[in-house]
């Protein structure tokens, strides 16, 4: 029998300092200037769990070449992603990244069913059984629905939502089907027999993991991102459940919970219900074109009014007080360090600069911030949406490089769009507002933009690095 390095104390007390470090480390991951900070705290915990469990009494000697093989594997899978993915696609990385805990959930699941070291009985035994189904429930529905988040996050598959007609029966059905099946397999007799309902059920999570996320619309996958987060927290839990680890479970509960709270809050940026998020029905309103009639009724009305980079640095150059607004677009063009330096050359000729975050701006909660600090714009100046929409009014230049849907006035004029009731910038409040965009075309939701029209704003087309180089070098002149 082979001896551990560290006794099952010793091991108890390295999980309790871990885990301590994972709650300092989403304190930290709250605040911009102490994320640095943050992400350190949860770099050293996860270090200290893992090498805890490889030492600890758990882990028998000739299991050890097994994780240090694996260990190294995923460090290189890791480090190369860290050096080669961009910031553009780290949206899919993440979502990608759900999907593997899932995977690890529904794997660790089926190994500790087939498992014939421990044995359990009465009510011990049902308990790890009720553990094994839904953790491996809970992991399938993340593997596959964050699959198809990747696909949808990086155009591989349309961000129309796909709306099965009776979807809802459909899922009441497959919810009722996985608990017969769940009755089954905790009254089965063997391995045998229990693994046929426990097969025919991840079928099913699968398939409910893929209708739930394909009913999402396009626009609302920041949210979906946050959601799956939270299932993959959950998995977490569950897979820490089946193996009797302590710190698993705090930790997936960490992420389970902080991922969860994080959904509702940008719901409510959204005006949607969390409910219906975590149900998994979320976006079925949104996220598609609006109808239109036969005629061009339900188009903006209006003049669209074109403005060059000189131009734009001229209004700029004029202006006392400006706000910009990135999105997306910003993102692709990887245009935020010249947005730091039109920043800097402003703020030194005494222009008050300040930027608009709106709560899903991008494809992922918290992307433009990423973006921002990325380029050292500093973060007393970037506010959140419900900090500065009072300003737009007393502001002379509202700037919006690459967003669409959210600085979209319909979302309060029009009880009929299909973003009605979300909560957007108002940049149309500005004595002048500039969007940057390369074309008319509508944004991720399929919506056509009033603001595009309206009398105080200017249009600059054209890549956002290109013409906002441009802008700069004419601020500079």
């Amino acid at each position: 029998m082979s001896q551990s390095l560290i006794s099952s104390s010793l091991a108890t007390a390295a999980y309790l300092g871990a885990a301590i470090l994972f709650i300092l480390s989403l304190g930290g991951l709250s605040n911009p200037e102490t994320s640095r900070r943050g992400n350190l705290y949860g770099i050293v915990g996860m270090a200290l769990a893992v090498l805890a469990t490889i030492v600890g009494p758990r882990v028998a000697a000739g299991g050890v070449p097994w994780i240090i093989g694996a260990l190294l594997i995923g460090g290189s899978v890791g480090l190369y992603a860290a050096k080669t993915v961009k910031m553009t696609q780290m949206p899919e990385l993440v979502a990608l990244m759900h999907s593997l805990v899932g995977l690890a959930a529904c794997l660790v699941g089926f190994a500790s069913y087939v498992d014939t070291s421990v044995q359990f009985a009465g009510a011990e035994k049902a308990i790890h059984e009720v553990e094994i189904y839904v953790g491996i429930l809970i992991g399938a529905v993340t593997f596959s629905g964050s699959l198809i988040a990747f696909g949808k996050l990086n155009g591989k598959i349309g961000g129309k939502p796909l709306l099965l007609p009776a979807r809802h029966w459909l899922n009441l059905a497959a919810l009722l089907v996985v608990v017969w099946f769940g009755r089954e397999f905790l009254n089965a007799h063997d391995v045998q027999s229990g693994m046929t309902p426990l097969l025919v059920m991840t079928v099913i999570a699968l398939l409910f993991g893929v209708h739930m996320v394909m009913a999402i619309g396009g626009a609302d996958m920041p949210v979906v991102v946050s959601m799956l987060n939270s299932y993959s927290g959950w998995a977490a839990a569950a897979t820490g459940f089946m193996l009797s680890n302590d710190l698993l479970i705090v930790t997936g509960a960490l992420v389970g919970s902080s991922g969860a709270i994080l959904s509702y809050i940008m719901c409510n940026a959204m005006n949607r219900n969390f409910i219906s998020v975590i149900a998994g029905g979320f976006g079925s309103g949104a996220g598609a074109p609006a109808p239109k009639a036969d005629g061009a009724a339900a188009e903006p009305q209006g003049e669209v009014v074109p403005v060059s980079a000189t131009e734009t640095a001229e209004l700029l150059r004029e202006a006392k007080s400006v706000i910009i607004v990135p999105g997306y677009g910003m993102a692709v063009a990887q245009a935020q360090h010249t947005v730091n330096e039109i920043t800097k050359t402003l703020r030194d000729k005494g222009v008050t600069v300040r930027f608009g975050i709106h709560p899903v701006a991008g494809r992922m909660p918290g992307h433009m911030n990423v973006l921002l600090a990325e380029a050292k714009v500093p973060y007393d100046i970037v506010l959140e949406m419900d900090e500065i929409n009072d300003d737009f009014g007393d502001t002379d230049v509202a700037m919006v490089i690459g967003a669409n849907d959210i600085v979209n006035p319909a979302a309060q004029d029009d009880p009929t769009s299909p973003i009605a009731g979300m909560p957007v910038l108002e940049v149309w409040k500005a004595r002048t507002s500039i969007v940057m965009k390369r074309s008319m075309a509508s944004g991720y939701a399929g919506v056509d933009n009033p603001l595009f029209y309206k009398d105080n704003n200017r249009m600059l087309f054209g890549d956002a690095k290109k013409m906002l180089d441009e802008v700069l070098v004419a601020l500079k002149a």
